[in-house]
């Protein structure tokens, strides 16, 4: 279980992530984030019991943010659903860039994130319905691989920490809508 919020529980799950990201979870001890931080191990493990419970705390906002957007697909896409492709393309962006870093945790760790429990539902199927309201609704193979490959896209996009995030602002949307055959958005 975790402690309540404090300067130094920040600074561990800030440290955590960054050497998350640059050397694995697997990659990275206890021992390294409290070095990092520059606090004891014993001071960490009064903040978080052990590593999964420091990945869990740090994958809580980007799931919260998830079941909000899933929530919202059948709002945003309806029932045709080709008119809100473009909102839930740069409603998906937005998320993707918002957690770049722990997409890039996924990305790399996905088999150590996948199995943690974050309170939140496991949003199964969530994949899919972006696949259905990125292709508009259509069931057309072609929109389908479309719809796929623009949303591997922009994960893969995101998971790359080398782009800014205002480029990726600027050039995300449009090239997906692209890729999706919207030249419009």
């Amino acid at each position: 279980m975790t402690r309540p919020s404090s300067g130094l529980h920040d600074r561990i799950l800030g440290a955590a992530l960054h050497l998350f990201v640059e050397r694995g979870y697997r990659g990275t001890s206890l021992q390294d984030i409290a070095t990092d931080v520059g606090c004891s191990k014993a001071s960490l493990l009064y903040h978080f019991s052990n590593k999964e419970a420091i990945l869990t705390e740090l994958m809580v906002p980007v799931m919260r943010e998830a079941v909000i957007l899933d929530a919202r697909l059948d709002d945003l896409a309806g029932p045709d659903g080709a008119d809100a492709v473009p909102l839930v393309v740069t409603d998906f962006a937005e998320l993707a860039i918002r957690y770049r870093r722990e997409v890039k945790l996924l990305f790399d760790n996905l088999a150590d994130a996948t199995t943690l429990d974050t309170g939140y539902p496991k949003l199964e199927g969530f994949g899919e319905r972006l696949v259905d309201a990125f292709a508009g609704r259509s069931t057309a193979i072609e929109d389908q691989v479309a719809a796929r490959m623009a949303l591997g896209g922009m994960f893969l996009t995101a998971a790359d920490l080398s782009l800014d995030d205002s480029v990726l602002r600027k050039a995300m949307v449009p090239a997906a809508l692209r890729m999706l055959g919207r030249t419009s958005g």
